[in-house]
């Protein structure tokens, strides 16, 4: 799969990358990642992509123009083609709230355009050139790198081969429904007076797996 992301600061992207799960599977070419600056398509010396919203404000707002031309570098052929396996997304508070379900759902595409926002947010006409808004969460980030992150993560882990394990997603926390992971522990199996549960000792598996459900918060 191939991560594009539309930023003003490419670095906060890619230094990301050079570490963990995705420096290897980006290694291994099971994820690609290209970062585009708008500020290559400005035209004036100091490479301006923001300016003072209309109807007054504090704060100022990210300019229209940039950020097309950087989409439209991005999916080139799109107009054209009509390419289903890619997707746009706007990183946006008023967007479509992301979990798991909606982790998986994009893990079926081929890549995944993001369009990062910073200063008080972005000229609203954006939104027609994108597929669709998400929101991380009701919290202000002061831009949308860290949001378009914390989705590359979660869809990339999904991807074939990425984890070392075939199981990992399988039983972690959200993968069915609402629920959360049960309680996880490891050597040493006392410390400082404090037990691992029996059970988890036991090596009877089918007492293991009604507990791991009974401890799991749905």
């Amino acid at each position: 799969m191939k991560f594009t992301v539309i930023t003003i600061f490419p670095q906060l992207i890619e230094d990301y990358f050079k570490a963990g799960i995705l420096s290897r599977a980006k290694k291994r070419k099971q994820i690609q990642l290209k970062t585009i600056n708008p500020r290559r398509f400005t035209k004036d010396h100091h490479q301006t992509v923001d300016d003072f919203p209309y109807g007054g404000g504090a704060g100022l707002v990210m300019k229209v123009e940039p950020i097309v031309k950087a989409i439209r570098l991005a999916a080139p052929r799109r107009a054209r083609s009509g390419k289903a396996k890619q997707r746009i997304i706007l990183l946006d508070p008023r967007g479509k709230r992301f979990t798991q379900k909606e982790a998986r759902r994009l893990a079926k595409y081929d890549e995944l355009v993001f369009v990062s926002g910073r200063y008080e947010g972005i000229d609203e006409r954006v939104k027609h050139y994108v597929d669709e808004k998400i929101s991380v969460g009701d919290f202000v980030l002061m831009g949308g790198e860290l949001a378009a992150l914390s989705i590359i993560e979660a869809v990339a882990r999904l991807l074939p081969g990425v984890l070392h394990h075939p199981d990992s997603t399988r039983d972690e926390s959200f993968s069915e429904g609402a629920t959360l992971e049960y309680p996880q522990y490891t050597r040493p199996g006392v410390f400082e007076g404090r037990r691992v549960p029996k059970v988890l000792l036991s090596g009877n598996h089918k007492k293991v797996r009604e507990w791991r459900k009974r401890h799991s918060r749905g």
